[in-house]
């Protein structure tokens, strides 16, 4: 089965929630716990799209999206999501490229009725 997204995210309860919710609409998630380990796994198979917990250790997202840019023929889509009272890092996802950038009980909510569109592949351009 192919991989449709990488998941950044090192809480195992929450990507088992969005590992379900995107099983459920028959497409497969893999999670990444790091940066590094999302870049390298990106350049062996490019992710339709990459969810990104804001709140991963050690996440630089200018740096990590300029690496993850360069390791794929095609700009996955991003989906970042984030704790509701960090305003500063939501801001600053969106600043940095982040697609769509959402506080994390908003993506909870929307989880199970808009992954298929997340985990969609982004068209190339003509």
């Amino acid at each position: 089965m192919t991989t449709q997204g990488l998941v950044l995210c090192d809480d195992l309860i929450f990507f088992s929630r969005i590992s379900g919710s995107a099983s459920a609409a028959g497409l497969v998630v893999r999670q990444v716990k790091t940066p590094t380990e999302a870049v390298t796994l990106a350049r062996q198979t490019p992710p339709a799209s990459v969810i990104v917990d804001l709140q991963t250790p050690g996440l630089d997202l200018s740096v990590f999206l300029a690496e993850l840019k360069a390791a794929c023929p095609t700009m996955p889509r991003i989906i970042g999501f984030g704790s509701h009272v960090e305003a500063a890092v939501l801001r600053s996802a969106r600043e940095a490229g982040c697609d769509r950038v959402m506080p994390r009980s908003q993506f909870a909510k929307e989880l199970e009725g808009s992954i298929a569109e997340w985990l969609k592949p982004v068209a190339s351009p003509a």
